[in-house]
């Protein structure tokens, strides 16, 4: 046990740095003028993108758990889940104030022509208590329910799936890879779901004999 728990304080820091090295990537980029013509539209599509992918990252390391039998992997899910929540909130501010210049009257314009917008904001909206309740100290406060409030990822990255499909106007055919990969990991749940369920199902018939 101590040696996974020394592993894990090794390679914490090591994900952490990775997790930021898209911001760094996309600094430098824009110190050194690399963004292209439209500078701030380039950060709003690369922050939204790495949202999403960190958001996928979070949720296979409850797979890779059940793949490798080894409970490791559950130990860096609150930190790249966060990760997700963070560059969301990059990708949000610099869509209000790099893209639309804080210009409200604007933004809601954009909001009423835009539904892809809504969608987006929703599954900010719904990312953020699971942000907020991902301390063991909110676990143990909320028990059974916490186990069902983080279920919602789910829902958040089906959301996210459909605001950056919308977002390219080309449909799930343009970013079938991460529909891919997303199929991959609601299908793992449900598997478990399953196993869960024929796992209490034999319990209970065990019982009434």
């Amino acid at each position: 046990m101590k040696t996974t728990i020394n592993w894990v304080a090794y390679t914490k820091p090591l994900v952490f740095f990775l997790m930021l090295l898209p911001l760094v990537w996309l600094g430098l980029m824009a110190y050194q003028n690399q963004l292209g013509a439209d500078p701030a539209k380039k950060l709003v599509d690369e922050t939204g993108l790495w949202a999403f992918r960190i958001l996928l990252l979070s949720l296979l390391m409850t797979p890779l758990k059940n793949w490798t039998g080894r409970s490791v992997w559950i130990r860096y899910r609150r930190m790249i889940g966060l990760f997700a929540l963070f560059y969301v909130v990059i990708h949000l501010l610099v869509y209000v104030f790099l893209l639309f210049g804080a210009d409200w009257s604007l933004l809601a314009k954009e909001i009423t022509k835009r539904p892809y917008i809504i969608i987006g904001l929703l599954a900010f909206l719904l990312l953020i208590p699971l942000g907020v309740t991902s301390t063991r100290n909110w676990q143990k406060r909320l028990g059974k329910n916490w186990l069902r409030l983080h279920k919602t990822v789910y829902v958040i990255s089906l959301l996210a799936l459909l605001h950056f499909s919308w977002v390219k106007k080309l449909g799930v055919a343009s970013i079938w890879p991460y529909a891919l990969v997303l199929a991959i990991l609601l299908a793992e749940r449900l598997r478990m779901a399953h196993q869960r369920r024929q796992y209490r199902a034999a319990i209970s018939l065990d019982e009434q004999h």
